[in-house]
């Protein structure tokens, strides 16, 4: 699965922190979207202060699907010491950090909410298909947050799959090593 991270922060310098960060853990990045404004809604404004924008990364390197509730309880963790680190008492979660994968026709996003349409993953994580691959795009369900509707992200998230599907193509034309002959 082509690994992904949202990131929310009222910081753009911090943005580019986190980026670095989960860069050195989860290897290159190889899509970055724009920055976008957060103003979908107010949500996050009391723990994380108005202003809020949005970035995507996704990563070079492949992973598994079972591995997404790790990722999601390193990102809560990162989250954690970065919010100790910025020492701003006024801002106590100064970047959010959502980790999710996409294949080829779901993007599936990490939680730590429960609701009747997502999946228990293990230790208080859960996932949830937020958009799905029909028609030739991106498509959301009636539960998709609205940021996750907005046309800029399913073009990024485009690219992002057409990347994934690039990687898929080489895996294929990589020949098998021969197999030794038992004995």
């Amino acid at each position: 699965m082509k690994l992904f991270c949202g990131l929310l922060s009222g910081d753009a310098d911090l943005l580019k922190r986190t980026r670095q960060l989960l860069g050195r853990r989860y290897g290159p990045v190889d899509l970055e979207s724009n920055i976008w404004p957060f103003d979908q809604t107010d949500y996050y404004e009391p723990e994380m202060g108005p202003n809020l924008s949005r970035r995507f990364l996704s990563f070079e390197r492949p992973i598994g699907p079972d591995g997404l509730a790790e990722i999601k309880r390193e990102t809560n963790a990162l989250e954690t010491r970065i919010g100790e680190n910025c020492l701003r008492p006024d801002v106590p979660r100064p970047v959010n950090i959502d980790p999710g994968y996409l294949d080829l026709g779901k993007l599936v996003l990490a939680t730590t909410k429960d609701r009747s349409h997502r999946i228990y993953l293990g230790a208080g994580i859960y996932a949830e298909v937020t958009l799905h691959y029909m028609e030739h795009a991106w498509q959301p369900w009636p539960w998709t947050y609205p940021d996750y509707r907005r046309p800029e992200y399913h073009e990024f998230f485009e690219r992002v799959r057409e990347r994934f599907r690039e990687q898929l193509r080489r895996l294929e034309d990589v020949p098998a090593p021969p197999r030794e002959t038992e004995q």
